[in-house]
C-alpha cells in the first residue's frame, strides 16, 4: 500500500546550505532512498520497507551562494582562471538535482522555529523574508570562512570577477608573494600559485615550528608536508610571527609593496600578502541557543539528530563542519555525515508512516580519528590511521586525480 504513487503526501524536508558537500550528499542520498533504490554512497545494498519502497519527499535547498563551490579547489582556483570558471557551478547546471521534487532558494535563514518546525528565509531575489514549515530539517550550512581561504561572492559571475582580481595580484608579483600561514590552506595556496607560475617567488611563513601544527596529525606527516612544500619550490620560514604589515612606497609601475615585520625582528618585501588563516565561526546565527556551545557549534548525537533542550529535537539533524564532533574539518568527512543523515531521516519517516511500528535503524558517526588528503604542487601527502603516511604522485591521483578532485566529488 505504501508504495502506491500519490497514496502518502509528500515529507517536507528543509536544507540549509543545500549547496555545501554535506547539504548536496544528504539531498542526493535521501533522493535514492525514497526512490527505494540504495544510497549512492552505500557499500552494502540498503535494505527498503516492504511496504514503504518508495517514500515520496519535496526537498527545498537554501543557499547563500546561486551554486555548489568546489572547496577543496579553492588554493588553485584563485591562481588559475580555467579551473576558476569550472569550480563554480550555479544550482540550474547541476543535472543531479534538477527534478520536479527540488526546489532551491538562493537566500539566508535567519531563524529557525524547532516547536513550530518553520524556518524564516530572506531571499535574495525578492528581498523578502517567507517562513517555510518542514517535516525535517538538516542543517549543512558550515563554516564562515575569510577571503581568500574561499570566495566571498554569492554568485557565479561575481565570483569570476572576485577570482579574476586575485589571479592577477598574485601573478604581477615582482617582489614575491608571502602566503601567511602553514595550515593545510596556506601550504596549498602557496604550492599552488608555484605551480601555476614557476618563475614567481613565493614564500610561506608560519608561527609554529612545524606546520600543519593546530593538527592533531604526526610529526611524519607534518615534516612531509614541509618537505614536498619546499620541493615544490616554496621558500618556508617557520617560527615567524607576524607583528605588522606595512604598505611601501609602490614602484614606478604603480605596483603596490608591502613590508612584512615579523616578532623575531625579520622583515620581508613583497608585492603581495596572502592571509591564509581561517579564522572560522559555524553559520547557526539561525539555531536557539539550546542546540548550541559556546561557539556556536551544533550539539548532535552520534545519530547526528539535535542533542539538548530543543522541541522536536529528533526532526532535526546537522551535519558537516557545524557539528560538534571530533576530528578535523574536511569535505569527505561532510559527504559521509550526509550520506548517514540521508539514512537516518529515511529511517525516521519510516517511524512515522508506520505510526512508530517501525523503530529505526540508525547510521552513526563513530569517533573521527585525525586525517588529512593534501595536494602539495605535483604531489600529494595523505596520512590516517589505518595506511599511516603516505606521499607522492600516486598519493595526488588518488585522491585528487588531475583536478583536485572536482570530477570525483
Amino acid at each position: 500500500m505504501g508504495s502506491l504513487p500519490g497514496a502518502i503526501p509528500p515529507f517536507k524536508v528543509f536544507v540549509i546550505g543545500g549547496l555545501s558537500y554535506a547539504g548536496v550528499s544528504t539531498t542526493l542520498n535521501l533522493l535514492d532512498l525514497s526512490s527505494g533504490e540504495s544510497p549512492r554512497l552505500a557499500h552494502v545494498p540498503y535494505e527498503h520497507h516492504p511496504d514503504f519502497k518508495n517514500v515520496p519527499v519535496e526537498i527545498t535547498l537554501v543557499d547563500e551562494r546561486d551554486g555548489f563551490f568546489h572547496l577543496i579547489g579553492s588554493p588553485l582556483a584563485f591562481a588559475d582562471s580555467k579551473y576558476a570558471a569550472k569550480s563554480w557551478v550555479k544550482f540550474e547546471d547541476i543535472a543531479s538535482l534538477q527534478r520536479p521534487n527540488v526546489r532551491f532558494v538562493q537566500g539566508s535563514v535567519s531563524k529557525v522555529d524547532p516547536a513550530t518546525k518553520t524556518a524564516t528565509v530572506l531571499d535574495h531575489a525578492t528581498k523578502q523574508p517567507q517562513d517555510l514549515s518542514y517535516d525535517f530539517l538538516v542543517a549543512a550550512s558550515g563554516l564562515r570562512r575569510v577571503f581568500p581561504v574561499v570566495p566571498q561572492s554569492l554568485t557565479r559571475k561575481q565570483y569570476l570577477l572576485e577570482a579574476e582580481e586575485q589571479i592577477q595580484a598574485v601573478r604581477n608579483a615582482p617582489d614575491g608573494v608571502v602566503v601567511v600561514g602553514g595550515g593545510a590552506v596556506g601550504i596549498e595556496m602557496a604550492a599552488e600559485l608555484k605551480l601555476v607560475e614557476p618563475g614567481s617567488k613565493v614564500t610561506l611563513v608560519h608561527s609554529r615550528d612545524k606546520l600543519l601544527s593546530s593538527e592533531g596529525l604526526s610529526d611524519e606527516c607534518k615534516d612531509k608536508a614541509l618537505e614536498l612544500t619546499k620541493e615544490a619550490g616554496v621558500n618556508v620560514l617557520l617560527n615567524h610571527r607576524v607583528k605588522e604589515t606595512r604598505k611601501l612606497d609602490p614602484l614606478p609601475n604603480g605596483r603596490a609593496r608591502h613590508e612584512i615585520e615579523f616578532t623575531n625582528g625579520h622583515k620581508l618585501v613583497a608585492s603581495e600578502v596572502v592571509m591564509a588563516i581561517s579564522r572560522s565561526v559555524p553559520s547557526t546565527d539561525y539555531f536557539p541557543a539550546a542546540a548550541k556551545d559556546e561557539q556556536g557549534y551544533v550539539k548532535i548525537h552520534a545519530n547526528m539528530v539535535l542533542k539538548g533542550d530543543v522541541p522536536n529535537a529528533e526532526d532535526h539533524i546537522a551535519v558537516g563542519d557545524i557539528c560538534l564532533w571530533p576530528g578535523i574539518k574536511r569535505c569527505g568527512t561532510a559527504m559521509h555525515m550526509g550520506h548517514y543523515a540521508a539514512i537516518n531521516v529515511h529511517q525516521l519517516m519510516l517511524a512515522k508512516l508506520t505510526s512508530q511500528a517501525h523503530k529505526p535503524t540508525f547510521s552513526e558517526l563513530g569517533p573521527v580519528e585525525p586525517m588529512i588528503g593534501l595536494a602539495i604542487g605535483k604531489k600529494a601527502v595523505a596520512s590516517g590511521p589505518v595506511v599511516g603516511t603516505t606521499w607522492g604522485e600516486d598519493v595526488m591521483h588518488a585522491y585528487f586525480r588531475d583536478d583536485l578532485g572536482f570530477t570525483s566529488e
